[in-house]
């Protein structure tokens, strides 16, 4: 049977170390015309809809105009990380290129960036080109929506073993709904007894060397592997 590794972005694969953040607050300036610095840490394991929507409510913003605060934010994000600050988290680059490797497993993103915020963020940090497609936030009511995009996506070819790999409560709740296996790692905001706290399949504090997290996922061992570049 074909396994399939869902993966959220910030704080999973990668942290923008908040720069992002920016390309909020200038979208809410040119959307509301409100300025100030934002507090981000509410954000976590928010949809850049739901956050979106949330930045309308507490400025007091029309609540119809969540599209154009979101398009406003994705046009900011490229120049907002586009500093030297962030960085793709440990192992990941090593592990994405062995699950690459094998032909019975496959990447796809869960996240609750839309499309074009992940794409900047990919692009910007080297990822790019480790996924062939995933789930995303554009239209999405909550989390769990793309959860059940993303699984339809991976049993699209037939039934699959699925894993989630997140930082935050959301995405063990997201493999929860769909029947995945939640491998929750303390990369991002969330401790580990913070996520432990939800009951997820795993807990890490962060993702292990490669042939490690192929154990993980009960892969066979690969012979004479050959690595593939990102």
């Amino acid at each position: 049977m074909r396994t399939v590794v869902l993966w959220d972005i910030d704080g999973t694969l990668l942290t923008t170390t908040g720069t992002g953040l920016a390309a909020w607050e200038g979208a809410l300036a040119e959307v509301c015309g409100v300025e100030g610095r934002l507090d981000g840490a509410w954000m976590h394991g928010l949809t850049d809809v739901q956050i979106a929507r949330e930045l309308l409510a507490r400025s007091g913003g029309d609540a119809a105009r969540v599209d154009s605060l979101v398009g406003a934010y994705e046009r900011r994000l490229p120049a907002a990380i586009a500093g030297p600050r962030g960085h793709v988290l440990p192992n990941v680059l090593a592990i994405l290129a062995d699950l690459r490797a094998r032909p019975q497993v496959d990447s796809l993103l869960l996240t609750g960036n839309t499309r074009a915020g992940a794409a900047a963020k990919l692009a910007r940090y080297g990822l790019t080109h480790a996924f062939r497609d995933g789930a995303f936030a554009d239209g999405c009511a909550d989390r769990v929506e793309v959860a059940r995009r993303a699984h339809a996506l991976a049993t699209a070819g037939g039934p699959a073993r699925l894993f989630v790999v997140g930082d935050t409560p959301h995405d063990i709740h997201c493999a929860r709904v769909i029947g995945a296996r939640a491998i929750a790692v303390a990369t991002g905001r969330f401790a580990r007894a913070e996520l432990e706290a939800h009951e997820p399949w795993r807990a890490l504090d962060e993702l292990p060397a490669p042939d490690e997290f192929a154990r993980l996922l009960e892969l066979p061992p690969q012979q004479e592997q050959t690595p593939h570049a990102l």
